[in-house]
């Protein structure tokens, strides 16, 4: 069997804390080898050029933006697009709305309540306003509220609430 490589686009650090909890050991199990690499402060010449090694090394990548206040999925993967000449548009993921709507996404009511926050039974449209104006104040701040979030995540129930996080997984055959 070949080594299978992967590397994860993500924007930032509330993407990469996500993605190493969540999503990487679920795709550990398909790849030898996963890595994540932020792209937010990074050159658009740097990520093409990055985007064209992995693809000379033969090894996998999937490029993760939230749709943010882009129109629809279609027009951010054109965005996307534009601005890397190297970029397959398979590849790219579109997070619907931003990625705090996927942590929200992953909480039943238990843990709604153990986090004394309200259920949002359906996060597709939740923003960070939206998500920062939930913490409540025993936080001391939106890092730890995210760090307890995971603690208590559910694949299978983030899977019911946000389309773009179940599309995702479906998409890469994660087993739950």
């Amino acid at each position: 069997m070949s080594y299978k490589q992967l590397f994860i686009f993500v924007e930032g650090n509330n993407d990469e804390r996500f993605f190493e909890r969540v999503v990487k050991p679920k795709l550990e199990e398909k790849y030898n080898e996963v890595k994540l690499w932020k792209y937010a402060q990074v050159k658009d010449t740097k990520i093409d050029s990055f985007i064209k090694s992995i693809k000379a090394m033969k090894a996998e990548y999937i490029f993760v933006a939230d749709i943010n206040n882009t129109q629809c999925v279609t027009a951010k993967k054109q965005e996307i697009q534009s601005k890397f000449k190297e970029i397959d548009k398979n590849k790219i993921i579109v997070v619907v709305k931003e990625i705090e709507s996927w942590y929200l996404a992953g909480l039943d009511s238990a843990s709604c309540k153990q986090l004394k926050i309200r259920c949002v039974e359906n996060t597709n449209s939740i923003t960070k306003e939206q998500f920062r104006a939930l913490i409540p104040k025993k936080f001391d701040s939106e890092i730890d509220f995210m760090l307890e979030i995971l603690k208590l995540f559910s694949i299978e129930i983030a899977k019911q609430k946000n389309m773009s996080f179940r599309y995702f997984f479906e998409k890469y055959d994660c087993k739950v």
